[in-house]
């Protein structure tokens, strides 16, 4: 894709989408934390319907040390890996505690160094918290980077640096959500939207659906 092109892709998506936000519910960057590491290979909406309960009882990260693992486990037994899971947010609510003050650190090592925390569940957090201009790379961001010939690559990390290179400066703090939003709703796994597509006529994907073949 030509940089007027890529110029062009993120100029209508800002302008459909100019504030886009994630649809993980929380009310505290701890909640946040705790939303991504339970999104693995879990949907938004399953992770939002168990962590309601769980934020609204247990909302911060000395409750949810008082709650326990087999008590968190309670609270999020509809996500897939709850067991691991549970295992882990009551793992990283006591290092929060006792190396951070409780509160959740600003600092791509600190953050990885948290059970369940990987660089994508990082970069969502730098981004989302600190404002940083990161990418976590998503089933989503991997595929649209892949279809679009944005950041071709066949691993996450591969996708990630060439989307960091690709996207333009002036939108690459919120590339992050317009891209899984695109790849959530419109640039679907099996069957791409592509009659709806703002950006279709800007990318060189071979097999887009037709009116017809939807």
């Amino acid at each position: 894709m030509k940089p007027a092109d890529r110029e062009e892709f993120f100029r209508r998506l800002a302008a459909a989408d100019p504030e886009p936000k994630t649809e993980l519910h929380y009310a505290t960057p701890f909640q946040l934390l705790v939303a991504v590491v339970l999104s693995a290979q879990a949907t938004d909406k399953g992770v939002n319907r168990a962590t309601g309960p769980l934020f609204l009882d247990h909302p911060t990260p000395h409750a949810l040390i008082a709650l326990g693992e087999a008590g968190i486990a309670a609270y999020i037994q509809t996500i897939g890996l709850y067991k691991t899971k549970a295992k882990n947010v009551a793992a990283l609510s006591r290092i929060i505690v006792e190396q951070h003050g409780g509160e959740v650190p600003h600092d791509r090592a600190a953050l990885e160094a948290l059970p369940g925390v990987g660089r994508k569940t990082a970069n969502v957090v730098l981004n989302i918290v600190f404002g940083e201009p990161t990418i976590a790379v998503d089933t989503h961001i991997f595929r649209v980077g892949n279809r679009t010939g944005m950041a071709p690559g066949k691993t996450p990390a591969v996708v990630e640096q060439k989307l960091l290179k690709a996207v333009p400066a002036a939108y690459r703090q919120h590339a992050h959500h317009w891209l899984i939003l695109h790849g959530r709703y419109t640039c679907k796994a099996r069957t791409p939207d592509c009659p709806t597509c703002r950006v279709a006529d800007l990318c060189p994907y071979k097999e887009k659906t037709s009116v017809q073949s939807k």
